[in-house]
């Protein structure tokens, strides 16, 4: 993981306004990242930090999706994602699908403000990185009976 990192930022519509301000406050420290974001949360990060965010689709209509694939092949490097505990989400299958594959990748993720002040604020953040991936040669190498 290079020293300049490729954040994901994703935000339910409850939590957008949360992000914004969370990101309004790390402005200096984010913006020597790159930046992506899912559909209204990269339009309202855009205007607020006046930088440019890579636009992807809406969540619910397949940005998480992007968002996933982008980890899976090594794009998305750091995931910040305000989801919102308190509401039922019609695509709550894609946010767990999202979170999964972050793990299955092992890269840091932020759910909520605390963890992404720690995440944004690590030494680790703006220094290069060897990610770890597990080892997952046994699963693919299982024999399907």
């Amino acid at each position: 993981m290079r020293s300049q990192k490729r954040i994901a930022l994703i935000a339910h519509d409850k939590k957008k306004t949360e992000l914004i301000s969370w990101a309004l406050e790390h402005k200096a420290a984010l913006t020597t990242h790159v930046l992506y974001a899912t559909g209204t949360t990269g339009k309202l990060l855009e205007k607020a930090l006046d930088v440019e965010v890579t636009k992807l689709l809406s969540g619910p209509l397949g940005g998480d999706q992007q968002v996933g694939s982008m980890i899976a092949t090594g794009q998305i490097d750091v995931m910040i994602f305000f989801w919102d505990p308190m509401e039922s989400q019609a695509h709550d299958t894609d946010v767990k699908a999202l979170l999964r594959v972050g793990a299955v990748y092992n890269i840091p993720i932020a759910c909520d403000r605390a963890t992404a002040d720690f995440l944004l604020t690590s030494p680790y953040m703006n220094v290069e990185y060897v990610t770890i991936i597990p080892d997952y040669s046994d699963y693919l190498n299982r024999k399907v009976v």
